[in-house]
């Protein structure tokens, strides 16, 4: 049986914020009494370009190594001088405080946030030095840091509501001849300014429709921003997709909107000089066409090719790519801006 380290944190969630002290135990189990050169942990708090990973290369992928990662936080402490560890379990205790009072940080402390190319994350690591003779024992472990209290917005009594209409005008990419002719027109209104402690509410009526529906989605998409040089560099990417109707829906019968935001994949919109971190909602139409009628349903991690067309334009907001192999979609759609925030 080998030596094992591990960090275990005062809070199950680990979620601090930065003045809050981080509290929390480093556990040791050895079958055998060890000799160590000190047992030191540190924090290391960074935006970091998050690689790509899998299928083709992204635009910032090219780019990545270029852009040197944002230091927020870099500090480390002694937790014990050099002596020995009994066999058996041991834990250690330990406090550390990201952000001291007065203390100037390196950059803002921005909220954790896990994209697809911009990630801040908050790593705590201890480290046992051993000597030239052993290896060195070491453990990391991220933490989820939230804004300070007196940073947070006081909560909104209602959030900004933004009213939208779909109809075959106000599409920008082709329609199938059927849904185009038939016509249609769905109404409603959506928050675009969230607290992330709230869902992202609304309601939606189909007043008309020639077609019958198959389903209508919500699509919650992150827009990320990287400066290269003189360039500004953005994805746009899925995050969560979460269905409000399935099958045809009843005329001028109102639907709420109910989307609960995921943590972790969200973060209050940020506007930093070297990037930015913004929201959409994206309200996604499906018709039940011709088309629709030669696939059954399955597993959504598999999609079929004019399932994958769609996606990548509801993503991209690329139309020239589908024009320019003529085809035709069962979809309609509306993108209104999201703006999240923290609140108390």
């Amino acid at each position: 049986m080998s030596t094992k380290i591990a960090l275990k944190f005062s809070r199950s969630n680990r979620i601090y914020r930065p003045s809050e002290p981080v509290e929390g135990k480093i556990v040791i189990k050895s079958p055998s009494s060890i000799s160590h050169y000190g047992i030191r942990l540190s924090v290391n708090g960074s935006v970091n370009l998050q690689q790509v990973r899998g299928g083709s290369a992204g635009v910032i992928e090219t780019f990545y190594g270029v852009v040197k990662p944002i230091t927020i936080v870099n500090k480390s402490i002694e937790v014990k001088p050099s002596g020995k560890i009994g066999s058996g379990t041991t834990e250690v205790p330990f406090t550390m405080v990201l952000k001291q009072n007065g203390e100037k940080s390196l950059e803002r402390f921005y909220e954790t946030f896990h994209g697809t190319d911009v990630s801040i994350q908050y790593l705590f690591t201890v480290d046992i030095a051993r000597g030239y003779l052993y290896k060195s024992l070491s453990a990391t472990m991220e933490v989820i840091v939230e804004s300070d209290k007196a940073d947070l917005l006081e909560r909104p009594v209602s959030p900004e509501m933004a009213i939208f209409y779909i109809t075959q005008d106000t599409q920008r990419h082709p329609l199938l001849p059927e849904i185009k002719s038939g016509g249609f027109r769905v109404t409603g209104r959506m928050s675009t300014l969230c607290s992330l402690l709230d869902p992202i509410s609304g309601e939606l009526t189909v007043e008309t429709s020639a077609v019958p529906i198959s389903s209508i989605d919500i699509h919650l998409l992150r827009v990320e921003s990287i400066l290269m040089g003189e360039k500004i560099v953005t994805e746009t990417s899925l995050i969560q997709t979460t269905q409000i109707a399935d099958g045809d829906v009843c005329r001028n019968l109102t639907l709420p909107i109910y989307v609960i935001l995921p943590r972790l994949l969200t973060c209050p919109s940020v506007f930093a000089g070297p990037f930015s971190i913004e929201f959409k909602v994206s309200i996604v139409i499906s018709f039940q066409s011709e088309l629709s009628k030669l696939h059954k349903k399955s597993d959504p991690r598999t999609p079929r090719l004019w399932v994958s067309i769609s996606l990548n334009f509801i993503v991209e907001e690329t139309y020239l790519f589908a024009s320019k192999l003529s085809f035709k979609f069962q979809l309609a759609m509306e993108t209104l801006p999201l703006e999240l925030v923290r609140t108390r």
